[in-house]
């Protein structure tokens, strides 16, 4: 039995996530996806409060990441400049993720309290990216309006990429939830989220006051 907690936390996730995804979460029980994980039900307790909480097993590394990302963005950059920074951070945890992401993202979509549970893990990500921002002095209303606005240029371009590669739009992890259905992109996610970035810069140059009225 695998002694490093983050690698039976991980194959707890691998097992719950493949598991609904051939039983639907509602047929899927604890037990069930201890027993194709290797280990005793004691230790998915011990990971996990409950089955919903492996489909939101990789948000908090998420969450970790994207906060250090950022931080670790000089302090002379802009908001949205800095957030393209930081999120170029992110790409190798997405990447990494991308195959659990396709499982978990149906699995989410067909049901409302797991939608519901999505768009807070989404929320409290933007809060933590906003407060970020006004760590480096940005005010609260334009941190907040970056943050949300950079989290989905983010999810557009995990679309684009996803697209490009597997024909599929779905965003990964919290990101699928603000994103919207894009066209298909690049096969590298740091590239179409320096196109994205690029294009949300032209976009916002060319809206004058008359034409946001």
């Amino acid at each position: 039995m695998p002694r490093d907690g983050r690698v039976v936390r991980k194959r707890l996730e691998r097992a719950g996530l493949e598991l609904m995804s051939e039983h639907g979460f509602d047929g899927t029980t604890a037990e069930q996806i201890a027993a194709r994980a290797g280990v005793t039900e004691r230790t998915f307790f011990r990971h996990f409060p409950d089955k919903r909480e492996v489909l939101f097993a990789s948000e908090d590394e998420l969450h970790e990441v994207t906060v250090d990302a950022l931080a670790a963005v000089p302090l002379d950059l802009d908001a949205l400049p800095a957030l393209q920074r930081a999120f170029h951070g992110v790409v190798p945890l997405i990447e990494r993720n991308r195959t659990l992401a396709a499982l978990r993202a149906p699995i989410i979509r067909a049901s409302p309290s797991l939608m519901e549970r999505e768009l807070a893990k989404t929320s409290s990500l933007i809060e933590l990216v906003a407060d970020g921002l006004k760590w480096r002095g940005v005010s609260e209303i334009t941190a907040l309006f970056c943050a949300q606005v950079g989290m989905d240029a983010f999810s557009t371009a995990i679309r684009r990429w996803n697209a490009a590669t597997h024909g599929s739009t779905a965003a990964v992890g919290t990101f699928a939830a603000v994103g919207t259905p894009a066209a298909a992109g690049t096969a590298d996610l740091h590239e179409e989220l320096d196109e994205v970035f690029d294009d949300l810069r032209v976009m916002t140059q060319t809206l004058t006051p008359t034409a946001v009225r």
